[in-house]
């Protein structure tokens, strides 16, 4: 009798391959990444090798379903989800616990929200909590979170939720391979025309940058390849003339991809509009080539340091941002050496992510859980097999332990300290004086620009309430009646915020325009509006720098907003605490050399070694550095118009 033998289901072709060109892309893309949140005036747009890991998700994933139903005419889905859970999950689980356990033990002004947070993650939704919830992407200091990236985390997991069972719908529904294109190439089309046209600018950024729908482009067109690009379906000879062609297309997208890197901000309008959209296609493009055996881009993509750091990507994305915010916590000098805090930090980085790597990742990832019970049994008898291994249990469940009981803790809002309780004062105060200032400032304006009127003004004697304003804030009697009746826009971040009670009392035709987390491409928002309304002082006082770094071009941008019939001063920042510092104050100081109107108020110099000046967080002045502080500005601006 004839037995009948049933085919196993497999999940891929025999005849599949491992692509490691694809190892070395995932180097690029988390390289990328790293640099642009240690060094982000180096490679500002180093934030794009994420599109770039949603193209390799997004073709990888696709390709390899595709190849299990050519095999076995059916998709496993449980097998799957299990293949992804085992793959993720132990590694983010570990950081979750981790993270959560540093955080209760030894930084809890970061508890807030860490319920909510650990949950979405495990559940894939942080993306969409960070919508509503998060803080944007491009903040860089105010309140940072270890879990910001993880935004993109959620976006896979969600793509690979429901994905096999679209996938497998329209291949039961539709059938053809070019209809599935098509369908394809039209959603990641209008994936990218949603991400354009939700970005309004600010305050629409969170939505843009974190939503599934305006991202999902990025993955669509891995799928798309996966398509019509099949790996196991691609011959490996082929002409000379398709071979340089495939090596050339490769080559110019790395080029694009390289560009992008170093020019697209993420504070750009084009980012949104076009920009991230290019990256897809540069990613789609460049992935079409590795995975073609004709070309040669694999083999240059393939070296033993792009394997190492490809393999572990996962982890050393994952881990990227509890490193970065605890060190730059803990380390207060940041900006004094920003390479050599840098390069110990992503030694740091590697160190933690091949530990997880070979301890957690992989082990766990071949790990059969069907013997899980076995396992359970097998490790609390006294002849264990496990031995000194079953030590681990201890720390195991401190850390558990620790992290629930952190998140059972934690607020969902933020317990406001002194100084931020001293910027909401202020920020309520500056709103009222604010409207009396614009009203006071043309006949200010006139006042000022009349000599005659400025020496007889000079000539004043002051009160007995002036007398005390000036000599509380340093300042002879000549300085003080300078600058007091000068009409001032000043417009900065927190530090701004911080200070904005001190410098209306002294500059009392002063119009502050402060908010917390403030980055200078906002300003130049907020300078612009000003000016069409003619609200626009002809002093300007700019405090930025503190958020984020800031490039000669967006700084150009904002001086020729606010045009040459203004004084610009503008104040060098003091945040040692972050690596853009020194960067941020060359620049400053280079826009003064070129721009006759621009003045450099050196705050940086003024204060270094002052740590009694500052708050805990060594970089917002606190009552006596803002004394100081307004002193500086009100000296800077009254020896500018005493040289005139």
């Amino acid at each position: 009798m004839q037995q009948v033998q049933t085919k196993k289901h497999v999940k891929r072709l025999k005849h599949s391959r491992y692509i490691t060109g694809f190892d070395g892309i995932r180097a690029l893309a988390v390289v990328g990444v790293i640099i642009y949140h240690l060094l982000p005036y180096k490679l500002q747009g180093g934030y794009l090798g994420v599109p770039t890991f949603f193209v390799v998700s997004g073709y990888l994933i696709t390709d390899l379903l595709l190849q299990e139903w050519e095999q076995n005419g059916k998709i496993d889905f449980w097998g799957f989800y299990a293949r992804r859970i085992k793959r993720l999950y132990p590694a983010l689980v570990f950081m979750l616990v981790g993270t959560g356990t540093y955080i209760t033990l030894f930084q809890r002004s970061l508890l807030t929200n860490l319920r909510s947070i650990i949950t979405t993650n495990m559940l894939y939704v942080y993306n969409w909590w960070e919508v509503g919830h998060g803080q944007s992407y491009f903040d860089r200091f105010n309140g940072e979170s270890p879990f910001t990236h993880l935004w993109s985390l959620s976006i896979e997991g969600q793509y690979y939720l429901i994905w096999p069972l679209i996938l497998t719908a329209m291949i039961l529904i539709i059938r053809k391979r070019r209809t599935i294109a098509n369908i394809l190439l039209v959603l990641a089309i209008g994936s990218g025309v949603l991400m354009g046209l939700l970005y309004t600018g600010p305050a629409t950024l969170n939505r843009v940058y974190y939503g599934t729908d305006t991202r999902m482009f990025s993955i669509v067109f891995g799928a798309l390849l996966a398509v019509i690009w099949p790996s196991t379906h691609l011959k490996k000879h082929v002409s000379t003339t398709s071979r340089w062609t495939l090596n050339v297309i490769g080559l110019i997208s790395i080029a694009i991809i390289a560009y992008l890197y170093f020019q697209l901000s993420g504070q750009n309008t084009f980012t949104y509009r076009g920009g991230m959209f290019i990256m897809a296609i540069a990613s789609t493009t460049l992935i079409a080539a590795c995975a073609h055996p004709g070309a040669d881009i694999n083999r240059w993509l393939t070296n033993p340091v792009f394997h190492w750091i490809g393999t572990r990507s996962y982890g050393i994305y994952l881990y990227q941002f509890p490193v970065m915010i605890f060190y730059e916590i803990k380390v207060q000098n940041i900006a004094s050496h920003p390479l050599m805090h840098a390069t110990i930090e992503i030694a740091l980085i590697m160190i933690i992510s091949e530990l997880s790597y070979r301890y957690i990742e992989a082990p766990l990832r071949h790990y059969k859980y069907s013997n899980l019970g076995r396992s359970i049994y097998e490790f609390f008898q006294p002849s264990s097999v496990y031995g000194w291994k079953r030590l681990w249990l201890v720390p195991a469940l401190f850390l558990i332990g620790v992290s629930v009981y952190g998140s059972a803790i934690s607020p969902t809002k933020d317990a406001k300290n002194v100084l931020q309780e001293n910027i909401t004062q202020n920020e309520k105060a500056s709103s009222a004086k604010n409207k009396a200032a614009l009203a006071k400032q043309k006949k200010a304006s006139k006042l000022s620009a009349n000599q005659k009127r400025m020496k007889k003004l000079l000539k004043k004697k002051l009160t007995v309430k002036q007398y005390k304003i000036a000599k509380h804030y340093g300042l002879n009697k000549r300085q003080y009646l300078m600058v007091y009746q000068q009409p001032l826009t000043a417009i900065g971040d927190s530090i701004l915020a911080d200070n904005s009670r001190d410098l209306q009392h002294v500059f009392q035709n002063a119009y502050v325009s402060a908010a917390v987390g403030r980055q200078i491409w906002q300003a130049g928002q907020v300078l612009t509006q000003m000016k069409k309304k003619n609200e626009l002082a002809p002093n300007i006082l700019i405090n930025l720098g503190t958020n984020s770094p800031m490039t000669s071009a967006q700084i150009n941008s904002v001086i020729k907003s606010i045009g040459p019939k203004h004084q610009i001063f503008w104040v060098t920042t003091h945040v040692p605490t972050r690596n853009w510092e020194s960067e941020v104050n060359r620049t400053i100081r280079a826009a003064a050399k070129r721009h006759k109107n621009v003045h450099v108020v050196d705050w940086h110099a003024y204060s270094l070694n002052q740590r009694d000046w500052f708050w805990q967080d060594n970089v917002h002045p606190n009552p006596k550095g803002n004394v100081h502080y307004t002193h500086l500005i009100a000296k800077s601006i009254s020896d500018f118009y005493d040289k005139k």
